[in-house]
């Protein structure tokens, strides 16, 4: 049986996390989130404490990161890195609609939303949102830290960096590779490779942002 949970964030991403959690069988203990947060409910789970509470239920459950990431992801590296730091154990949560390959790895700390689709020989890393309704295809890989956003589509043998947001509605065109740290706007075809750090955007994408 799965431990019960502990989520760190108290935001929207939380709500879809605990639906996702539920649908797939898990207890939720409660969530962490700022002082002045505490004692205030998410959906129907209660605020039981903040970060500095983590610790306290290293034994006693596994962690989800509910922080979302859309411009950067330091906040949800920074809880993950916390965790790992004082010997927690981070969840890897399948929501019951979703569709995960057995010949795919999933790395801790990642959720598979509702509806989103992992197939054969895809590999995806640590603390990865794979949002509602994304499609991984076949021998694609995700480094950690990414956001894949709800309705991408992310084509065989492709290659994701650590780090990236790939917003919704996206496509990456078969066999490309993105490098570390990018950022692609909602709605954006990639039909090339991408190496230099920055915010790409269009149909085809292009650079818009330079990273500073």
């Amino acid at each position: 049986m799965n431990k019960p949970l502990i989520l760190i964030g108290g935001g929207g991403h939380c709500k879809s996390v605990i639906d996702a959690a539920e649908s797939a069988g898990y207890s939720i203990l409660g969530v962490l989130d700022m002082p002045e947060e505490v004692g205030k409910e998410v959906l129907s789970t209660t605020i039981i404490g903040t970060d500095d509470d983590i610790p306290s239920y290293v034994d006693k459950a596994e962690f989800v990161i509910t922080v979302g990431f859309i411009k950067n992801p330091a906040t949800r590296i920074k809880l993950y890195n916390r965790v790992k730091e004082v010997g927690g154990k981070l969840a890897t949560i399948i929501a019951s609609t979703a569709y995960v390959s057995k010949y795919a790895t999933i790395g801790e700390g990642t959720v598979v939303m509702h509806h989103a689709f992992v197939n054969a020989g895809a590999q995806v890393g640590n603390n990865v949102i794979l949002n509602t309704f994304a499609n991984i295809e076949h021998d694609a890989v995700k480094g950690g830290q990414c956001h894949i956003s709800t309705g991408t589509m992310i084509n065989g043998e492709c290659k994701v960096g650590c780090n990236c947001f790939i917003g919704s509605q996206s496509v990456l065109a078969n066999g490309i590779t993105i490098s570390d740290d990018i950022i692609v706007g909602a709605g954006s075809l990639v039909r090339k490779s991408i190496k230099e750090k920055g915010i790409y955007s269009g149909n085809p994408a292009i650079l818009k942002i330079k990273a500073k």
